[in-house]
């Protein structure tokens, strides 16, 4: 923690507007301070005198790149207490001139590929860039077609997105819900969608018989129970040889009031305990890890597994 004299440097780093301006510019994209300098309206000296201020804060570095020298957010080792004074303020200001200045990020990409496209421009760091269309929905809507589904589980459905977004590539969708209220609104929403039924259960006794379905998904489900391992014994029930069980759910963390509110009752796991308990009830595991980590604090990271039942259990395979 830093003292006294320490974060009120931090504080004088952080109540200059041309440094916000400059950190929020390199948390998209590597700069070089003459690009910074067409970008803000400063000039080259001012721009330079603030970048030593933010890397002495440790908030920012400055890279070789061939002849030029780009300076960059220095993710990877920002002292905390400046990353949480970056993540207030980052997350708490809105100001036309940050829009302003992302305006004339597009002229200053241009000049610097020569005139190349927007494409060779953003080479490498397209998934940081917005594109007309390129959109996380629309990636996903365009690849589900490549899917071939079966008779689709969805436990802990809610009012049915992912039936909504898979029923035309399935044979059938059963959605599945504590909830009455939840499972009559679904219902409601999707009663011209003819694969697609509701189903009000609890996870950790399904209504269902064994081994019905093709493919089942347990989606941030398993934070809103206190024994997970039923719910996998019942997914593991339903589920027919061969099929396969996709699971998504939060890494284990400390974060309990941001998350009291949607009424969680774990605070995750670890990909190697998820592993292993899809492991003892006869999956196989073709990945378990965590897959992201969201942008806003306290950055929760998300865990993706995809499992095989197998033909006989491990105990019964010589």
């Amino acid at each position: 923690m830093p003292d006294l004299d320490a974060y009120s440097d931090l504080c004088r780093t952080f109540g200059e507007p041309a440094r916000l301006r400059i950190l929020a510019l390199l948390a998209e994209q590597a700069f070089t301070v003459a690009e910074l300098t067409a970008i803000t309206g400063l000039t080259q000296s001012r721009v330079s005198t603030h970048l030593a201020r933010l890397r002495e804060a440790g908030l920012a570095v400055d890279r070789r790149d061939g002849a030029s020298s780009y300076w960059v957010l220095n993710d990877a080792a920002m002292p905390e207490s400046a990353r949480r004074a970056w993540e207030l303020a980052r997350t708490s200001i809105d100001d036309a001139v940050l829009e302003e200045d992302r305006l004339r990020v597009a002229q200053v990409l241009r000049a610097r590929a020569g005139g190349a496209s927007w494409a060779d421009s953003v080479a490498g760091q397209m998934d940081r860039h917005y594109s007309p269309g390129r959109t996380w929905e629309a990636l996903a809507r365009a690849t589900l077609g490549f899917a071939r589904l079966g008779d689709v589980l969805d436990v802990a459905s809610g009012d049915g997105l992912l039936a909504e977004v898979l029923a035309a590539r399935a044979r059938s969708i059963t959605c599945v819900d504590l909830s009455p209220r939840v499972v009559h609104a679904g219902a409601r929403r999707l009663h011209q969608r003819g694969k697609v039924r509701f189903v009000q259960g609890d996870m950790h006794r399904l209504p269902l018989a064994d081994e019905s379905f093709d493919q089942v998904a347990l989606l941030n489900a398993l934070v809103f129970t206190a024994r997970p391992e039923l719910v996998l014994d019942e997914v593991c029930r339903l589920l027919r040889p061969g099929g396969t069980l996709v699971v998504a759910t939060l890494r284990q963390h400390e974060h309990h009031a941001p998350v009291e509110r949607y009424g969680h009752l774990s605070h995750g796991t670890t990909p190697p305990k998820l592993r292993s308990a899809l492991e003892r009830r006869g999956l196989a595991v073709e990945h378990c890890a965590i897959t992201s980590r969201e942008a806003r604090p306290p950055h929760f990271e998300s865990i993706t597994a995809h499992a095989t039942k197998l033909e006989a259990p491990l105990e019964g395979r010589r």
